[in-house]
């Protein structure tokens, strides 16, 4: 029999029992004594156990069934749940998901289970289980998407990636004090990625005599190794370049890699409504299910087709004003009106609920609360909240970078929450909601918060800011200096959260996709981080503006308002020309001076001026003339044009011209 049929309603059906193990496994941490929470994970374990055998993937099959025993033992009263059996169940979930990632790319979803089929093994003799060894550092190393992407960020920004791996001499007594040396140098010239065996160990001295540290910084090999080498009692350092050009076969054995791949088709899995077959009877009628499956392909499909229609119609309009013809007038007003409501249908259907990305959070601060020895409670609000698929394609990571960042840096161990008068518990709130044509995505945590005066150290040290300037800095001001370039506060190296080398990262992100990022906190109470994004990325309203014969466009979610302003009203300030605009001094920012506009007329002496905002800051962009508002679709410049400066794409108007979009982020410092 032919099974290939039904591949995929199992790998659907698969990622929902998957999904549904490790969210009540999480619950079964809190509430152990629950049968009826071990009767849900049971009874998913077994529909996925029958599938996979009738599938034919038998691996699958046997470490489902292996894990079946062990909850049907836990169910009996056989077993206790601890923490430790948990941490072997959730690995063997993890393989389970490797498993099925490989059966949808094409694989055979076989996979070496060996070690965890064993620890399970020992779980039903109701043996103890000790806690899973670290791996040995080997001198090549794999990092998930976070440490990843930080590598590759810093390979942007002309930084070199080394591995360094460091060999102590045996008879070295003080191994720990050895490794403090070792990374007060590296600090000294760069910033360490991650370390294997993680530092705790280190510290603890859970090593042999050799460990692996990655590191980011601008010195050369040579020099690197010679600082090192000063260090006594260091008997090798051997040094290579990382390897940025991944394979596919290291991507597929990442963690987080799995869980982007869960993340990615679980979104599909929203989109693409399920067409079910069965009828169900209700109130003595035959009601058949009414929802139908679309692949997200030809959603894409769809919406490009209906950007061109938008371009179209943009051309419609201009030729029924210029022809002045009311029956034209009439139609095109119509089919405008048309067009419009299949926009906001085909805008819904492409829109995807942020609880696909939040879902995979509870096992990951589950897990780095174990790591780091912290309690956390994370709550999470408003998972319902819809964002369109490109938006959430691209939130991932940032989201993982700020939520590590507030379990490492902003949540305090117990015993400090203790002596400060706080609960043992720390609690982090991941919130999303609408705001107009906005969403908002807040992490919050009751931590420390961010010292004023640690940051201001810090950037001064840096040489980010002047010591004169930081006294009239506002608190908002110095929280956001904590995203420049390489800037951390922390005390000592943490694998977790990136050393502070990535909080960069999440700004240009979430800019990138014309969202901002803003921060508050209070010393001692906590932090809130707070994401604005647009609904969607490829239509949006701008304001159409001319410099000499050039039209540029204006995103109208920038621009506060605009003003027509008198040439003897313009001040002088530090060199640059501002206005002075409701008591608030604006830099003015000239486009012709900015894109090099040929000049074809001269000035008059009046001067308009659009007013736009980012975060706090503000600028007014000095254009000839304002031609008005109108919705166009957002055109990349593809890969020959990707560093333009302040462009971040073009649109085709009614006429045929091109229009660039002016990005006002690139534009205000």
């Amino acid at each position: 029999m032919d099974m290939s049929q039904y591949l995929e309603v199992f790998i659907d059906e698969s990622r929902e029992h998957l999904q549904t193990i490790n969210e009540q496994l999480l619950e079964l941490e809190k509430n152990p004594d629950d049968v009826s929470i071990v009767n849900e994970i049971f009874r998913s374990a077994h529909t996925l156990k029958g599938m996979s055998a009738t599938m034919g993937f038998e691996d699958l099959a046997n470490l489902t069934h292996q894990m079946e025993n062990v909850l049907d033992a836990i169910r009996n009263g056989k077993i206790a749940v601890t923490p430790e059996l948990l941490d072997v169940i959730f690995r063997a979930v993890d393989d389970l998901e490797a498993m099925v990632a490989s059966i949808s790319e094409g694989g055979d979803g076989k996979r070496d289970v060996t070690n965890v089929v064993a620890q399970l093994k020992q779980i039903e003799k109701g043996e103890a289980v000790a806690a899973p060894q670290k791996p040995a550092p080997t001198h090549e190393q794999t990092y998930d998407e976070f440490e990843y992407t930080i590598l590759k960020q810093s390979a942007e920004q002309g930084f070199h990636s080394y591995e360094v791996t460091v060999k102590l001499r045996s008879d070295c007594l003080l191994k720990a004090a050895r490794v403090f040396m070792i990374f007060e140098v590296i600090e000294q010239i760069g910033e360490v990625i991650k370390s294997v065996p993680t530092v705790e160990m280190l510290e603890a001295e859970q090593f042999d005599d050799q460990f692996v540290v990655t590191v980011v910084t601008k010195v050369l090999e040579d020099e690197l190794q010679k600082r090192i080498m000063k260090v006594s009692e260091v008997e090798q350092v051997i040094i290579q370049r990382v390897n940025l050009h991944r394979s596919t076969e290291e991507e597929k054995t990442t963690e987080t890699k799995h869980e982007q791949k869960e993340e990615q088709q679980a979104v599909e899995q929203a989109v693409e409504k399920k067409q079910e077959g069965q009828e169900e009877k209700a109130t003595g009628k035959q009601v058949s299910n009414k929802t139908i499956r679309v692949n997200i392909e030809r959603l894409d499909v769809l919406m490009n087709l209906f950007e061109e229609l938008v371009i179209d119609r943009g051309r419609l309009e201009q030729i029924s004003r210029e022809l002045n013809n009311p029956e034209l007038h009439e139609t095109v007003e119509r089919m405008s009106r048309i067009s419009g409501d299949l926009q906001n249908i085909i805008l819904n259907m492409r829109m995807v609920p942020v609880e696909t990305v939040f879902n995979r959070f509870p096992r990951m601060v589950r897990q780095l609360a174990r790591d780091l020895g912290k309690k956390i409670n994370l709550e999470i609000i408003g998972a319902e909240t819809e964002l369109d698929r490109t938006v959430i394609d691209e939130i991932g990571d940032p989201l993982v970078h700020l939520l590590r960042n507030a379990i490492d840096h902003g949540i305090e161990t117990p015993d400090v929450r203790r002596a400060k008068g706080k609960q043992e518990e720390g609690t982090v709130k991941l919130k999303a909601y609408h705001s107009g044509n906005h969403v908002f995505i807040e992490i919050e945590d009751d931590g420390a918060g961010i010292s004023r005066e640690k940051v201001l150290k810090k950037a001064i040290s840096k040489g980010i800011i002047s010591e004169q300037n930081a006294a009239n800095l506002t608190d908002k001001q110095v929280y956001e200096l904590i995203f420049a370039s390489g800037f951390s506060t922390a005390d000592k190296v943490s694998d977790i959260s990136g050393r502070g080398v990535g909080l960069d990262v999440v700004k240009s992100t979430i800019e990138s996709l014309g969202g901002s990022v803003s921060i508050d906190s209070e010393e001692g109470v906590g932090s809130i981080f707070s994401i604005q994004l647009p609904l969607t990325l490829s239509i949006i309203s701008v304001m159409l503006v001319e410099i000499q014969k050039e039209k540029y466009a204006i995103p109208l979610s920038s621009i506060i308002e605009t003003a027509i302003v008198k040439k003897e009203d313009i001040l002088h300030a530090h060199n640059q020309k501002v206005i002075d605009f409701r008591g608030k001094v604006v830099p003015l920012l000239f486009l012709k001076d900015i894109f090099e506009v040929p000049v074809v007329k001269e000035d008059d002496d009046f001067l308009s001026v659009v007013i736009v905002r980012k975060g706090e800051k503000m600028a007014g962009l000095v254009v000839d003339a304002f031609i008005g508002q109108q919705e166009v679709v957002l055109k990349s410049l593809g890969n020959y044009l990707t560093s333009v400066f302040a462009i971040s794409g073009a649109t085709i108007l009614g006429d045929g011209q091109v229009a660039l979009i002016i990005d006002c982020n690139a534009l205000i410092k």
